[in-house]
């Protein structure tokens, strides 16, 4: 049940959130693997198994997990562990993880979302859910949310549009609107958040901005999605290798 184990999980699974947690300082990486092992846990549930039911019975286990650790309870598991250490050393609010893996059963099922809102609060759920936990981890004061949790739906919002294409061949339906103005306007959108969070971005302290760093390709991803949205049908929204190690340095200098 070590960090090391988390750590491993997400470099194998989730190769760019680990690369992210890299150029953060050290002291912040246990709680940031801890809960970026969970998410990728989580996120991944749903599509190991056709049988909705084992998909189903998969969520259902990790919301249960969440429930214990809150509880006071932990489980011999090599991500549950320390998740379940850092929910008590922490306080995180049970709620907005259970809520984070309840907002995965959408990926179980081909129905589209009903509406703009249901799609907004999948984001909100998973991405701005996700950032929140781990600013708080990190020593977030409550009046911080707001500035996180939107660049945490900008961030969510970068990785969905890249997972478009891989989402339509699973037989989804991705967008409630697909049409490229449509897109564009969601990308602006996108990068109308993270203007939002610099503004208020001197709510968040120093240290809980590490919290940050896995959405630091966002805004150079929403801007191409903005100018070019045929890249996210085509499957093309991506950084150049250049661009993504000159960012890695940049971020690990200057942070978000």
């Amino acid at each position: 049940m070590s960090i090391d184990a988390c750590a491993a999980l997400v470099e194998r699974g989730d190769p760019d959130r680990f690369a992210a947690v890299m150029t953060t300082p050290v002291a912040a990486r246990a709680p940031l693997f801890a809960l970026y092992a969970f998410n990728l846990e989580v996120a991944r549930a749903p599509w190991v198994t056709k049988e909705a039911m084992i998909a189903e019975m998969r969520l259902q286990w990790w919301r249960d997990i969440v429930a214990e650790a809150a509880a006071g309870q932990t489980r011999a598991h090599e991500v549950a562990g320390p998740l379940a250490r850092l929910i008590r050393d922490a306080s995180l609010p049970a709620d907005l993880l259970d809520r984070l893996v309840e907002a995965r059963r959408w990926d179980i099922y081909s129905d589209p979302f009903e509406d703009r809102t249901a799609f907004d609060a999948y984001l909100d759920d998973t991405a701005g859910g996700l950032i929140w936990a781990a600013a708080l981890a990190l020593g977030a004061p409550p009046e911080a949310e707001a500035p996180v949790r939107a660049y945490g739906w900008a961030a969510g919002l970068a990785a969905y549009l890249r997972a478009v294409p891989a989402l339509e061949d699973r037989g989804r339906i991705p967008l409630v609107d697909g049409r490229a103005e449509a897109v564009a306007g969601l990308a602006d959108e996108g990068l109308a958040r993270i203007a939002a969070y610099r503004r208020d971005r001197h709510l968040i302290p120093k240290q809980a901005r590490a919290a940050l760093h896995a959405g630091w390709q966002a805004e150079a991803l929403l801007r191409q999605a903005r100018a070019e949205p045929q890249r996210v049908g085509q499957g093309t929204l991506m950084l150049s290798e250049f661009a993504r190690r000159f960012g890695l340095l940049r971020l690990s200098l200057f942070g978000v």
